[in-house]
């Protein structure tokens, strides 16, 4: 058995405990997550992008008042305020109506969020988002100048995410953290990454590896050996420890011994179980990184609640995913199968990080 199989008798108690309030958490299935892609359109042209998206989409944006009669619906059996709104993309900042939105948003008593890679993020539209009552958000950098140039495919992507952290520093009521994609290429440059942040003024710092869909899939720069996961790994423990900048790795999967170590929580997959999503194209989904084949329904001929309360059998029940190579695995009382975004249109899995770190 490798390093990263091996679990602590104290991990396994966690994992147990874990396992049973998961459990509790698929059977009520609260929402306290709403995330709306509100565009497909973007700005940039990442090599990372699992949504392949353009600056000419082809799916127009939804119409502001569509998503607004979705809340309304939702308003009707749950607090607005225990259920957050994250507004995601294609770029946010591509809609010009996003402050007139927003603003809709929050006076319905919803808090929002939102996702972005800052290249609109010019102080005065940041000004009107704060004024439309913005609680966080979310920028994604990916490396120093260079790299993250590189990544994004725009000369002035790096400025423009500098510009934003300072903006938000000063702004201290505003939560945000920055998201970076590890690859191949920035590995070598995690601790200059992480010197920068903590310059900036940055507290929370959240890293992710891509799984093999879109764009992602065809760039091997994009993928890491199991050898590098296992460097990931040890500097975000380092980085932990150290204190000066918290330091999260996303839900990438089940973690073995790294479980407890890299991430503020054990693993858990919280699609179609706490989290939900409204797609540009009206489609009811959970995670924003999933499959189609997933989808439960549609605003525009069903009710998102209803839809909420009877649908998501495949996110809260994943007896099905034990097949393949998850059949046999000791650790998928713990694991569930995986996240449901590496899952293809067929239920296949696409990726184990955990296999990647162990085998």
């Amino acid at each position: 058995m490798t390093q990263a199989h091996r679990l602590s008798l104290r991990q396994r108690l966690a994992l147990e405990l874990w396992r049973r309030h998961e459990a509790n958490a698929r059977a009520e299935h609260p929402l306290r997550q709403l995330f709306w892609e509100c565009t497909l359109r973007c700005n940039l042209h990442c090599r990372h992008c699992g949504s392949d998206c353009k600056a000419v989409a082809a799916q127009r944006d939804m119409p502001a008042e569509d998503f607004l009669r979705v809340l309304d619906s939702i308003a009707r059996q749950c607090d607005p305020h225990q259920v957050f709104v994250v507004i995601s993309g294609g770029e946010p900042l591509m809609r010009q109506d996003l402050e007139e939105v927003c603003a809709a948003i929050y006076h319905r008593g919803y808090p929002w969020g939102m996702v972005t890679n800052a290249l609109a993020l010019t102080p005065q539209r940041f000004q009107a988002l704060v004024r439309a009552g913005m609680h966080s958000i979310t920028v994604s950098l990916d490396g120093l100048a260079a790299e993250h140039n590189w990544m994004r495919g725009h000369q002035h992507s790096f400025d423009m995410v500098d510009q934003a952290l300072a903006m938000l520093v000063a702004t201290p009521h505003i939560t945000f953290d920055v998201v970076t994609c590890i690859n191949r290429r920035n590995l070598s440059q995690l601790a200059a990454i992480r010197d920068y942040l903590i310059a900036k003024g940055v507290k929370r710092w959240r890293v992710f590896t891509v799984f093999p869909v879109g764009r992602a899939a065809a760039d091997p720069d994009m993928r890491l050996t199991p050898d590098e996961l296992h460097t990931m790994m040890q500097f975000i423990r380092h980085t932990r420890k150290d204190g000066q900048i918290r330091m999260d790795y996303g839900c990438e999967g089940f973690l073995g011994a790294y479980e407890g170590e890299v991430r503020n929580r054990l693993f858990s997959c919280q699609a179609g179980i706490t989290i939900g999503s409204v797609l540009a194209d009206g489609s009811i989904s959970a995670c924003t990184s999933i499959r189609a084949n997933y989808h439960q329904g549609n605003i525009y001929t069903d009710d998102f609640m209803e839809v909420w309360q009877r649908a998501f059998l495949p996110y809260r029940d994943r007896r099905w995913m034990k097949q393949g190579p998850c059949a046999h695995c000791k650790f998928f009382r713990y694991c569930q199968g995986n996240g449901m975004h590496l899952r293809d249109d067929e239920g296949n899995l696409l990726f184990c990080i955990l296999n990647e770190l162990g085998v």
